[in-house]
């Protein structure tokens, strides 16, 4: 039968063709492959599945051409690694797969100038096509019922070959070996990470309207093989260029910066340019009538509060008469509480007004953890920084010296006497106490992510804090992740600070969660862990019917009226009933997350209050003056 349908699939290619690409599938089954295993198969499946949801066909076609290369030529068994440089095929219609071949000039053989496929005799192709299952060949489907392997997308599944063009013309396949079976895991791995960081040159390339350019491109990220491709090492170093042959040397000729630190510097100017993203890292603020970009030393405040900015006397009067004057009292009373909301307890700078300066007079600038809190690596995705550094250090506490940083150890084995049991806590002075930190620590800025979920869990919410007294577990619907998916590590405090009692399930679910990190589970401390964080890429209201149902929800800086995206999950959040908690970074961008609540028929149960767990360190908001911390103001709903 599947020799039958092979020959049936030939005849319809050849009459009608099937897009830019070779043609379908053949129908190889991975199974057949000498020395072959289930998990193997698995492991391909799921890395072909991250692929494909990572959509490097929206921008990509055949005429883009990578160069990868993996590990050293010495871990190949000819001492040179077979297949050397991808495309992608099927951006413009017709077969979707990615193409890999022997060298650049067999690929530009291969594609000709309108970047249809042309079949050239005797170079071979190891193809991944992404074929619907209803036209598989019964042997693959029955594999793929068998092995529960994981879909891409709704409907597809890989099917892996080696086609090869004989002189007549006539397309030959043959199946994989298993060594090009790791050299395509690997690929397809290392391509769902990076190409999503290539950057745009021009719009268009004359005369192919359809075909983006894109600047020199260079980048090796870790890829770690699964237990079974495992041979001598865990990780295996891919670097992927565009062009292929592109070196670090020639990107640095090309002024697209070769070390890491002069790249850095350049995206950070470049996005301290952007008023609308980060202002206040270059002293910029957005007039609050005009949105005009002006600089803080220069700006006009309101005369009366103080609070309001704007970038001349125009914009104030204009301001005053369409909306100020009526709400002029309430920021005048926001100003008021600037020194109540101070911490005082700390002795390091508490304010940052150029958070690349404030982490540089602190030591910790792109280091460790501490490289989301500016914008230098704004350019790489959220929850991916460490896969872009060679720090062993890259998902910790950077420069802080040793006993600035809490240790991951059980509270019993740093405070002798304590009993196993929920530790509740005021504040950051209990917090520092129990971990024995110096107020001169800055940790507080990152922890105050977990500190506050954990204040939510064990002190605000009375639901969650008497599951965790009966030694139960907490479900927690946390919302919109971004920075916080690359602070993992730091979410382990939860862990020790439940000191053996209950246990706290975190779904992390937002657009941000990058595809590679999706449908993945970390635990976030390495001694006993009684806390897992879950990721799931998408939104909320589209997402929610898959999970587990939650005992409470949250979302942290969560600029609930800055974004349209909110509407669908405040709504569905409005039919589950649950409680939910929100925190923002000033009283004003609270009070206006209250107004949308409301709207959508939610019950506000938790006032507008300050955050005893907020960020110490003010930094500056967009259009304002007011008081601005990091989870600075906290409220809840269906409590």
């Amino acid at each position: 039968m599947d020799l039958h349908l092979k020959n049936l699939f030939g005849r319809f290619q050849d009459q009608f063709g099937s897009g830019p690409g070779l043609g379908p599938g053949s129908g190889v089954c991975l199974m057949k492959v000498e020395g072959i295993s289930s998990n193997i198969v698995q492991s391909i499946f799921r890395a072909s599945a991250c692929l494909f949801r990572s959509e490097p066909w929206k921008r990509l076609r055949p005429g883009h051409l990578f160069g990868v290369r993996v590990g050293k030529d010495s871990d190949w068994s000819g001492k040179r690694q077979p297949f050397q440089c991808v495309q992608f095929i099927g951006g413009d219609g017709g077969d979707i797969a990615m193409y890999m071949y022997r060298s650049m000039s067999y690929a530009l053989k291969m594609t000709d100038d309108s970047w249809e496929m042309a079949r050239v005799p005797n170079v071979e192709v190891l193809r991944v096509t992404y074929e619907l299952e209803s036209l598989m060949f019964p042997s693959n489907k029955r594999m793929i019922k068998s092995l529960s392997l994981e879909v891409s997308g709704t409907d597809r599944f890989p099917v892996i070959d080696v086609a090869r063009c004989t002189t007549s013309g006539e397309l030959k396949f043959r199946s994989p070996t298993l060594e090009e079976l790791r050299l395509v895991f690997a690929v397809m791995k290392a391509l769902s990470l990076v190409h999503p960081l290539l950057l745009e040159e021009e719009m268009q390339v004359r005369g192919l309207p359809r075909m983006i350019k894109f600047s020199p491109f260079i980048e090796t990220v870790d890829v770690q093989w699964p237990p079974e491709m495992f041979k001598g090492h865990d990780f295996v170093a891919v670097t992927v260029s565009h062009p292929p042959g592109q070196s670090y040397e020639q990107k640095s000729k090309k002024a697209v910066l070769a070390h890491e630190d002069e790249a850095l510097d350049l995206v950070s100017g470049m996005a301290n340019l952007r008023v609308g993203n980060n202002g206040a890292e270059a002293g910029l603020s957005r007039c609050t009538m005009c949105e005009k970009a002006v600089y803080r030393d220069e700006c006009v405040c309101c005369s009366h509060c103080r609070a309001t900015i704007y970038c001349d006397s125009d914009c104030e009067k204009r301001h005053w008469r369409e909306m100020h004057r009526s709400v002029c009292s309430l920021y005048e009373a926001m100003m008021s509480r600037e020194e109540e909301l101070k911490l005082k307890i700390f002795t390091f700078s508490c304010y940052a007004e150029n958070t690349c300066e404030w982490l540089g007079s602190l030591g910790i600038h792109k280091k460790g953890m501490w490289r989301r809190q500016c914008s230098c690596y704004s350019h790489q995705p959220f929850g991916l920084l460490h896969c872009f550094s060679s720090d062993a250090q890259s998902e910790s506490w950077g420069g802080l010296e040793e006993g600035d940083s809490p240790q991951d150890l059980p509270i019993q084995s740093l405070n002798n006497g304590r009993s196993p049991g929920l530790i509740l806590m005021s504040d950051w002075s209990d917090y520092y106490d129990l971990r024995c930190l110096p107020r001169s620590s800055p940790v507080a800025d990152i922890l105050c992510y977990p500190l506050t979920l954990y204040h939510i869990l064990t002190s605000v919410s009375t639901h969650s804090k008497n599951l965790l007294l009966k030694g139960k577990e907490v479900t927690v619907h946390y919302l919109g992740p971004e920075r916080e998916l690359d602070w993992i590590k730091a979410f382990a405090e939860i862990n020790h600070l439940l000191n053996g009692l209950g246990t706290v399930q975190i779904i992390m679910i937002g657009p941000e969660v990058p595809p590679d990190l999706s449908g993945t589970i970390a635990t976030t401390s390495t001694t006993n862990s009684r806390v897992k964080v879950s990721f799931v890429r998408g939104l909320y209201q589209e997402e929610v019917t898959y999970l587990t149902s939650p005992d409470i929800i949250v979302a942290l800086n969560c600029d609930l009226d800055g974004y349209s995206s909110w509407g669908g999950a405040v709504e569905t959040m409005n039919n589950m009933g649950n409680p939910g908690f929100f925190t923002d970074k000033t009283e004003e961008a609270c009070g206006n997350t209250k107004a949308v609540l409301r709207n959508a028929g939610l019950n506000i149960s938790h006032p507008v209050a300050p955050n005893p767990f907020r960020s110490p360190v003010r930094t500056c908001a967009k259009s304002s003056n007011l008081p601005c911390y990091s989870n600075g103001f906290i409220l809840g709903v269906n409590t």
